[in-house]
């Protein structure tokens, strides 16, 4: 087909990926977001399998069917609460896809330019051979090659950050590698050096275009991704997802660029921009810094942090039932706790009884709750618990002095007065949830450990918290029946 349908494909295909991000803004229109975003996809594909340029048809055709098999196992097999160190394992794949493509670029480059200094009578037959990406790089002037070289070279320094640092935070996440924020010597003047040389290869490939100073810049970004993510702490791992989400987008933006392939410079220019929105949203409700984010190794401790004094003081099911049927109000905090424990359907169904005695009920949630944004929304709506009730943390703060009962399931960083008590604290500064101003708070937390940030949490000690020990779902379906 002519190039006339695969630019309305392609339009077509971007308005359809920008519904589907607007709507994913909302619960209510999520699902039909996601459908929007399906349609989208595969109107991209088939546009460009059967657009000017197109072959290898068998070979295309067994990888869509090998990958949607993989994509199929995945999706079934993976459980909700592995779904952060999934999202940062596919943006491994973009970034890993971006590097091939670069230095396939460059191959091809060099094939054209072969092709370019052989005689003119063989030229034509030559150039004829040539595949259509090849044909293209055929037409361009000096001045576009040299901008390709940069485009190109972007593409590839982008992509390795990407590849290395999501496959960092996918360990941070999954547990295979420590979650403390951890730096080789000389910290982030290691990634400046890493930086400066990469420039000195920008110039060096955009002078000589060999392969040598390409492949120096891409050891040396694989580096930097490394060396970025290993040097944030477990806290923050929330905004290294979206974080590392935006750099998958410019990853393939920048591919877009190479290629020429204008739906790819607007997807991943939606993707990049939109994942450094999120980042910076995230950033602003952790109190951290933006451009800290982007250079990485934040999330560390900054000095002596305030001892802790008293102790955890235990509560069993049938004083937590009691504390409820007598409140009133009763605000529930849900975090990543109660995503593995998968006791989001218990929640919900203590929900739905506590509203049926008629009493005020509602959840807080915190922008970073979980490992993943929108994590706990995700879960909620799952279990069908209404939307109206699910508010944000700036909606509700002010009414925990007023709340009898605040129940907080599987979170730490988020409830940790800590951030505004001690200075010295890696979370210091950062916005949470005020439970502790509530008359009464119930903590459903498996033990008496720090958790997977590895923060100590006053809130555990005050004189009106009851930690409420064991697996969150087991301890709710223990509950359930006390509830009159």
């Amino acid at each position: 087909m002519d190039y006339g349908f695969t630019t309305a494909a392609y339009v077509v295909a971007a308005v359809l990926f920008i519904l589907s991000l607007g709507g994913l803004s909302n619960q209510e229109s999520a699902k039909r977001a996601v459908w929007y975003g399906i349609v989208g996809m595969a109107l991209a594909v088939f546009a460009t399998l059967v657009g000017p340029g197109s072959g290898l048809w068998l070979l295309s055709l067994l990888l869509i069917a090998g990958g949607g098999m993989i994509g199929q196992y995945v999706a079934q097999r993976v459980q909700m609460t592995e779904m952060p160190q999934l999202v940062a394992a596919m943006h491994s794949l973009v970034g890993l896809a971006a590097v091939f493509v670069g230095f396939n670029a460059h191959f091809e480059i060099g094939n054209v330019a072969q092709v370019m200094a052989i005689a003119d009578s063989a030229k034509e037959a030559n150039l004829h051979d040539l595949g259509a990406f090849a044909k293209l790089i055929a037409k361009k002037t000096p001045a576009e090659l040299a901008i390709l070289h940069v485009e190109l070279f972007l593409g590839i320094f982008i992509g390795a950050i990407t590849f290395t640092g999501s496959v960092v935070a996918y360990g941070k996440l999954a547990g295979k590698v420590t979650s403390a924020a951890t730096k080789l010597p000389g910290g982030h003047a290691l990634n400046a050096a890493a930086a400066g040389l990469s420039l000195i290869c920008l110039v060096w490939y955009t002078a000589s275009g060999g392969l040598f100073p390409l492949i120096l810049m891409t050891l040396a970004a694989l580096f930097i991704g490394y060396h970025l993510i290993m040097g944030i702490g477990g806290a923050d791992m929330p905004v290294v997802v979206s974080m590392l989400n935006s750099y998958s987008g410019w990853a393939a933006a920048a591919i877009g660029f190479s290629l020429g392939n204008d739906l790819l410079i607007v997807v991943g220019a939606l993707v990049g921009s939109s994942g450094a929105i999120l980042s910076y949203i995230m950033c602003k409700a952790m109190n951290r810094h933006f451009v800290s984010v982007i250079l990485g190794g934040f999330g560390g401790p900054q000095g002596e942090q305030m001892a802790v004094e008293g102790e955890q003081i235990a509560i069993e099911a049938d004083g937590v039932a009691a504390a409820l049927n007598d409140a009133d109000s009763v605000v529930i905090i849900p975090g990543y706790g109660m995503a593995v424990a998968q006791a989001q359907q218990s929640v919900s169904e203590l929900v739905r009884k506590l509203r049926a005695k008629g009493k005020n009920v509602r959840f807080a949630i915190h922008p970073v709750a979980g490992r993943l944004p929108g994590h706990m929304n995700v879960l909620l709506a799952e279990a069908k618990v209404p939307y109206d009730i699910v508010l944000e943390m700036d909606e509700i703060n002010d009414d925990f002095p007023d709340t009898d009962v605040a129940i907080v399931i599987g979170s730490n960083d988020i409830v940790n007065p800590a951030a505004q008590e001690d200075p010295n604290s890696p979370i210091a500064g950062m916005p949470v949830l005020e439970c502790w101003k509530a008359k009464q708070v119930f903590v459903s937390k498996r033990g008496q450990g720090t958790g997977y940030s590895g923060i100590e949490n006053p809130l555990f000690f005050k004189e009106n918290t009851r930690m409420f020990y064991g697996d969150a779902k087991a301890s709710l379906d223990k509950l359930l029946p006390m509830i009159d």
